[in-house]
């Protein structure tokens, strides 16, 4: 990553956590994914060579442009998926070529999706909305993909139902790591 980027990235962050802590309603707020977690993404994005990669939950495109920063270098591409595609969101992510971004529910986008067709799916959006989703985040993952989820420490209750669901899917490995909010990683075995 650059140092202009990583620069922008840093900024992005911090106005993200000032306009959060102004705001009392849970829904307004950008609710960015922690730096740390997003260097994992990053990072994770090419240890699975990832070229076809889906957000759900775009906000302000923080860590989207985390993202597309990483599929650049694997000559991937990302559709980040929000129910409304926030100007801030298409102000940070213009300078990104290999991105599209899809206002729509991201349950019913994973579900046009054809089967292992995606390389990498994270999902940060409404949590308590994903159990309704199934079983299509695992269905749209190739073998060898990766599923990450946010915010699964922070909000176990919201995840439970999810996480089970997972967990109980034969030929699905996960892992939960203490970093951020906490994400859960999970994939198909090979």
């Amino acid at each position: 990553m650059d140092s202009a980027l990583r620069q922008r990235l840093e900024q992005l962050h911090a106005d993200g956590v000032a306009f959060d802590a102004a705001q009392s309603e849970r829904l307004l707020t950008r609710r960015n994914l922690e730096p740390a977690s997003a260097r994992l993404l990053w990072s994770l994005t090419q240890v699975v060579g990832a070229r076809d990669a889906v957000e759900i939950g775009t906000s302000n495109g923080y860590s989207a442009m985390w993202l597309a920063d990483a599929l650049a270098l694997t000559g991937g591409h990302l559709t980040s998926v929000d129910i409304e595609v926030q100007p801030d969101a298409e102000r940070n992510l213009a300078p990104f070529t290999n991105v599209s971004l899809h206002a729509g529910d991201g349950g019913e986008y994973l579900g046009r999706r054809a089967d292992a067709s995606v390389d990498l799916l994270f999902l940060d959006a409404e949590r308590t909305q994903y159990p309704g989703w199934w079983p299509h985040p695992v269905r749209v993952l190739r073998p060898g993909g990766l599923l990450v989820i946010d915010n699964v420490l922070s909000h176990p209750g919201e995840v439970a139902a999810f996480l089970a669901l997972l967990a109980a899917e034969p030929g699905v490995r996960g892992e939960t790591i203490e970093i951020g909010k906490g994400l859960h990683l999970a994939w198909p075995a090979r």
